[in-house]
């Protein structure tokens, strides 16, 4: 059964329009269902539109709530919201962050250090190689892989991703976030979900528009640390990516190519404009420490933290005065565990433990896999994973 909060939020998406002015709305009335019941002067005092206060007064003769309401009802469905607490703090840093995201698959993937890997759609085997060593690599070094689920480099990214045991990646789509695009992409958008993330500012229902795909391309700068980009021509979706995530201040990387290569173009292009040439996925790790860090004491600040963790060496314990944090780490071990076990160890819910073993991953105390978390002596302060990754 969904709450009121979920179905308000869902009707404000559905009100479509300019952002701004819902957002203003949420902001002032501190929850969905606040927002909606404050009326229709309240509305058109924070700026809504004609057409935006039809759509709230209105029913739902299109039946675009009742279908986006059968899919939040869904397991792994979830509609995060800007006023909610658990929204990526670095989407807010955007210039035009969305009102809330369709997600199917895990949501708490969206806090964790991530790179979007970008390129073309009709890349040379040498990029599609490239593509799969840096998505690999980074993935199996603790670091979530983002792209658009298109044809090409994005495809190559989240396969290389999903091979590694312990990778995940998210996919950030221009659809609503149960419409695949392209459809020969089914089977993927599939797995996506179950091992990673779906995510979509649009409706359940949504179809592929040549107008959503740019605007989707600042969620993909928005949500990551960083934007790779392997192959690209000089007039590329990618090169948006590039700008946007300069824009907020996030790292930019460009894989040199050969200057005979027309698909290289854009990857010179952006190097010529102050990129970081990369060769070396070891490079984009390196540079992003500091981002990650950052990340890290924010989503601290979310969760009430007061201190930061600090990465464990052999038969330590990480210092943390507090109680929870040294029983979850003593239930952990060395060997993979489960969430029923860590509850039964503990005393702890699965929502508590979910939260501070996020906090433990951020600070590289701990490593999960497929569902199951173990203590890990390093993160980005550790190459040993990314060196085994090249190596094979």
């Amino acid at each position: 059964m969904l709450n009121d909060d979920l179905i308000a939020l869902a009707r404000l998406v559905l009100a479509g329009g300019p952002v701004l002015a819902r957002r203003r709305l949420l902001e002032r009335c501190g929850s969905p269902a606040a927002a909606l019941a404050a009326g229709t002067d309240a509305w058109r005092e924070d700026g809504l539109d004609g057409s935006q206060i039809a759509r709230l007064r209105g029913g739902d003769a299109d039946g675009a709530l009742a279908r986006t309401e059968r899919w939040l009802q869904a397991p792994g469905h979830h509609l995060v919201g800007w006023h909610d607490a658990d929204y990526p703090a670095p989407l807010r840093a955007m210039s035009s962050p969305p009102l809330a995201l369709f997600v199917d698959g895990d949501p708490g993937l969206l806090w964790r250090p991530a790179v979007a890997i970008v390129g073309s759609r009709t890349p040379t085997s040498g990029g599609r190689d490239n593509a799969h060593y840096f998505a690999r690599s980074l993935a199996s070094a603790g670091i979530v892989v983002v792209s658009g689920m298109a044809r090409g480099i994005d495809a190559v990214a989240h396969e290389a991703a999903l091979a590694v045991g312990s990778g995940t990646t998210v996919a950030v789509v221009g659809t609503g976030p149960d419409v695949t695009y392209p459809p020969a992409h089914d089977r993927l958008r599939d797995r996506l979900a179950a091992q990673g993330a779906v995510v979509s500012e649009h409706p359940p229902g949504t179809p592929a528009l040549r107008s959503h795909f740019p605007a989707r391309n600042r969620i993909l700068a928005g949500l990551t640390l960083g934007t790779l980009v392997v192959e690209a021509a000089e007039q590329s979706g990618a090169l948006i990516t590039a700008r946007q995530a300069g824009e907020a201040g996030r790292e930019v990387f460009a894989v040199p190519g050969s200057i005979h290569n027309p698909k290289a173009r854009g990857c010179h292009r952006l190097i010529r404009d102050g990129a970081a040439l990369v060769e070396e996925p070891r490079e984009v790790v390196d540079a992003l420490a500091h981002l990650a860090a950052d990340l890290a004491d924010a989503l601290r600040a979310r969760l009430g933290e007061a201190e930061s963790g600090v990465i464990a060496g052999p038969g330590e314990t990480p210092f943390r005065q507090d109680r929870d944090y040294q029983c979850l780490w003593e239930a952990l071990g060395h060997d993979p565990t489960g969430m029923d076990q860590l509850v039964s160890r503990t005393g702890l819910t699965a929502a508590e433990l979910s939260s501070m073993l996020l906090v433990m991953e951020l600070d590289g105390l701990v490593t999960a896999e497929h569902g199951r978390y173990q203590r890990k002596t390093g993160f980005f302060t550790s190459t040993a994973s990314m060196t085994q990754a090249e190596g094979q």
